[in-house]
């Protein structure tokens, strides 16, 4: 079963293929790793920074690297599991299969399925899907950002490469527009990871002038704020795997992303994701630890 987004009519672009591809690589990945979520079909595995992956990740990304590779040859391809794939295109995909693998192993549906696109490094298109919930987000450079759901039954498909079609209606998503961190909600996926880069108490000052706190982290904590759900998302370790897809998605929402000093720069090891009106209010508790 393949899916079809459906955006108003007077939403177009030279990009359109490329961004029904994007969705079509990130529900294969998510049908992919349903086939293993929640069951005893894999094993978790130990890379070399003491993280998990497992057969769930490493099949997902195959999946997507032979779509891209049949379609787009001449793209560049970066995957979290299985590093880098040179290309004479000016464009190059960035995927996680899972972003949340320790939320996956232990039977947490927040768990996402990362696919983003740069085009001349900068990044162009973003989806971040969550398959074990049914809902997907998905944007472009100058198109928006655009919600939908998806029947839990039908994301049991095989993805792009069957024939029958699913059409999913997307939504317009924007982001909060709370001003205050103070009446908002702060989320970030895993707060011991702040002790790393020596920021434990740049955590503690957020945390305690937030309304809410919560580790809904991941691509699904991004997601969040995308939607209006959450103020900010605040990650002190990333790779460009885990924030290639993320960054059009907040910014095309209305949002702000950006690193730990306030650059737009995917190539970062830190950065934040929020609905812009709290942006500077959190990097002034970031930037000297960037």
């Amino acid at each position: 079963m393949a899916y079809r987004f459906c955006l108003p009519a007077d939403v177009s672009s030279a990009m359109d293929a490329r961004v029904q591809f994007a969705l079509d690589l990130a529900i294969a990945a998510g049908n992919t790793t349903l086939q293993y979520f929640r069951t005893n079909q894999y094993q978790v595995e130990r890379k070399r920074d003491k993280s998990p992956v497992t057969q769930a990740d490493k099949s997902a990304e195959e999946t997507v690297r032979k779509l891209i590779a049949d379609r787009f040859p001449a793209d560049a391809i970066l995957g979290e599991e299985f590093g880098t794939v040179a290309g004479n295109s000016q464009y190059e995909w960035i995927i996680d299969p899972i972003d949340g693998t320790k939320s996956f192993i232990s039977g947490v549906p927040l768990y996402s399925t990362l696919v983003g696109m740069t085009m001349n490094g900068e990044p162009t298109i973003g989806v971040i899907a969550i398959p074990a919930m049914g809902e997907v987000i998905v944007a472009a450079q100058g198109l928006g950002a655009w919600y939908g759901a998806i029947p839990l039954n039908s994301f049991q498909s095989t993805g792009p490469t069957s024939d029958s079609s699913f059409h999913i209606e997307m939504t317009r998503a924007h982001v909060s527009r709370q001003s205050k961190l103070e009446d908002g909600l702060l989320l970030t996926s895993q707060s011991d990871n702040f002790a790393h880069r020596n920021a434990t108490t740049a955590y503690q000052e957020l945390e305690s002038l937030a309304y809410i706190t919560r580790t809904w982290g991941d691509g699904y904590g991004y997601l969040l704020v995308a939607t209006g759900r959450a103020e900010v998302m605040v990650d002190p370790i990333v790779n460009p795997w885990d924030v290639a897809a993320v960054a059009p998605v907040i910014m095309e929402a209305g949002g702000r992303f950006s690193t730990w000093d306030g650059q737009y720069d995917i190539r970062k090891s830190h950065c934040l994701g929020s609905n812009g009106l709290v942006h500077d209010q959190v990097i002034g508790h970031l930037k000297a630890f960037a």
